[in-house]
């Protein structure tokens, strides 16, 4: 193995790191594959007139990234070879959604090819995103963490107890926190967020003029969802009819023989009640758009085609977002965009 590692002493690159860079290096065209064995830190230290230290460091490193491991009396093993690019990132969703897959899909084309991402979804169950994380600790160079949680009875938490605690070991310079910012984790890191409440709140209110000619705002939120929505929409959407002295009704779900009246407007938020909605509306005979209203909450390309009003966060712009902070080491808060989107169907 010798043969395929160089240390340039004139670097700036500090001699651990070059070492890293090397064995991951030689991982990726194929000169190391798993299962090999590697010098040990003493033959490595001798041959390269390092310090002990400086490959101790450097092994410590790779088995923190779970690219090496040591058996004790038989020495230092490669043990993965898929997670051997510079930029190692772990990706965690809570579901498996259109919306997170733009956000993933936008993310992985603005990071470029100089990394490897991993997607994990955890279901909004708190067991299996600590089981990920144990079982993923230290492996990554960053994580990315989508934190909705649903209760016993499918109530939507931002978090749990546990939960912080988990992401409270991860480095700050490591952690993205992504859609949810209700965690109040301390110390700088990357962070970019939905304002559930506001966002619906501030989307309504731009397209008032179009909302006050409807005489009644519905709201279908499902309430025990498999995958639950914040209440902080619900709380949102409360505030703006109160406020507008708009009448308002919030509905668990669309029945299949539901009541639609000349005047009403709906805000849906999962497309089987978006599908159900417009199918009655047509086979009623009502003018959608005109008659009855509708609005979708979170935009894709569908809607767009069939003429859907959204109010949406911009799915596109959380994913590049977190790339570029990324990309240029940057840490902060950023509230992502959200819009009312003016279609045909209001």
């Amino acid at each position: 193995m010798f043969n395929y590692i160089k240390i340039d002493e004139n670097s700036r690159i500090p001699k651990y790191r070059q070492i890293v860079d090397a064995i991951i290096n030689n991982i990726s065209n194929g000169n190391l594959k798993i299962d090999d064995k590697i010098p040990s830190i003493n033959s490595f230290s001798e041959e390269f007139l390092l310090s002990r230290d400086t490959v101790e460091k450097a092994y410590q490193i790779l088995k923190d990234r779970k690219v090496i491991t040591s058996i004790r009396g038989k020495g230092y093993y490669i043990t993965r070879t898929k997670l051997i690019s510079k930029v190692n990132i772990l990706f965690l969703i809570n579901k498996l959604s259109a919306y997170k897959m733009r956000i993933y899909n936008s993310f992985i084309n603005t990071i470029g090819g100089n990394s490897h991402t991993d997607l994990y979804i955890y279901h909004c169950d708190n067991s299996l995103f600590l089981n990920l994380l144990e079982k993923n600790s230290n492996a990554y160079d960053y994580y990315i963490i989508m934190p909705h949680f649903k209760t016993e009875n499918l109530k939507h938490v931002s978090y749990t107890d546990e939960a912080v605690k988990a992401i409270c070991k991860i480095p700050r310079e490591k952690l993205i926190l992504m859609d949810n910012n209700q965690l109040q984790i301390d110390g700088e890191f990357v962070e970019i967020y939905q304002d559930f409440e506001n966002d619906i709140y501030n989307a309504l209110k731009e397209g008032l003029a179009k909302v006050s000619r409807y005489n009644k705002l519905i709201l279908v939120y499902p309430e025990n969802s498999v995958y639950p929505y914040p209440k902080r929409i619900l709380h949102g959407f409360k505030k703006f009819c109160v406020e507008h002295e708009i009448s308002f009704e919030v509905l668990d779900e669309i029945f299949d023989d539901i009541i639609l009246k000349k005047g009403d407007l709906f805000i849906t938020i999962e497309e089987t009640d978006l599908v159900s909605l417009v199918n009655q509306i047509r086979e009623k005979e009502f003018i959608l758009g005109v008659e009855i209203g509708v609005i979708s909450y979170n935009d894709t390309p569908l809607k767009e085609l069939l003429g859907i009003t959204v109010i949406s966060t911009d799915f596109k712009a959380m994913g590049e977002t977190a790339s570029r902070m990324i990309l240029n080491k940057e840490k902060g808060k950023v509230k992502n965009p959200f819009n009312f989107i003016d279609r045909n169907s209001i």
